[in-house]
């Protein structure tokens, strides 16, 4: 298992689970969203509102799944990598951790809006179809802005290139992961370019694979510091057969 000294070796392992879950979130609603309901490729107002109205089950839970509760769990995550690197670069660290909070507040507030929104257009379209559309109008770009769904991916990058630069400084996870995290976060950043806003799904893809090694080496964590044999106070003991240097 990959030693941690100091911080909390549960706090370790539950940021590892924090991790997997975010990967699995990602496998589950990426094709759900991309291929089943293909929401993305749908451009007409009033087909967005027909769709919704068609799947608003199925795509509320997606929302809760990828948004809200992805939001609360990495959040969770942002915290434990913290507690890994504060030590050793604590300026980087915590700038990654304010990134970290902030992307997490965001996304739970766009599938918390999303959601609410899809709620009164579906009740309001059985009666006015045309005001539903209205609505829905308003509300998708705020939703749209909040999750990163148009614009690219500035606060996931970011956060992603920030830990990874904490990371290589503090030799605390493995250099390997570090630089792929290094590149997954410049594409992520970059992809708020409008000519290079097709990066965001290279950004999504790759960090399902940073994310799931990221929880690996985090679940395999120990502490050093609860580890008597690796107590500060406690000395390397010597070798039985190394002769005593006393007087």
């Amino acid at each position: 298992m990959d030693a941690f000294v100091g911080g909390s070796a549960r706090q370790q392992k539950v940021g590892g689970l924090a991790a997997l879950y975010l990967a699995v979130a990602y496998l589950v609603t990426m094709p759900y969203f991309l291929i089943f309901v293909k929401y993305p490729s749908v451009v007409g107002p009033v087909e967005k509102v027909t769709l919704l109205v068609r799947t608003h089950g199925s795509m509320r839970v997606m929302n809760l799944i990828t948004y809200v509760i992805f939001g609360v769990v990495l959040a969770v995550l942002a915290l434990a990598v913290h507690a890994r690197l504060k030590d050793e670069a604590p300026a980087l660290a915590q700038a990654a951790t304010a990134v970290g909070l902030i992307w997490a507040v965001v996304l739970v507030a766009s599938g918390l809006i999303f959601n609410a929104g899809m709620a009164a257009v579906v009740g309001l379209h059985g009666t006015d179809p045309a005001q539903a559309v209205a609505v829905w109008q308003a509300i998708e770009p705020v939703a749209d802005g909040l999750g990163a769904a148009s614009g690219g991916e500035l606060l996931g990058g970011l956060w992603v290139l920030l830990v990874s630069m904490a990371a290589l400084r503090t030799g605390k996870l493995p250099k390997a992961l570090d630089w792929l995290g290094v590149a997954i976060g410049a594409a992520g950043v970059l992809s708020v370019v409008p000519v290079l806003q097709d990066l965001k799904y290279g950004f999504g893809l790759l960090q399902i694979v940073w994310l799931v090694w990221l929880g690996i080496v985090m679940v395999r964590t120990t502490s050093r510091a609860a580890d008597p044999a690796w107590s500060a106070e406690t000395p390397e003991p010597r070798h039985r057969y190394l002769p005593s240097t006393s007087v």
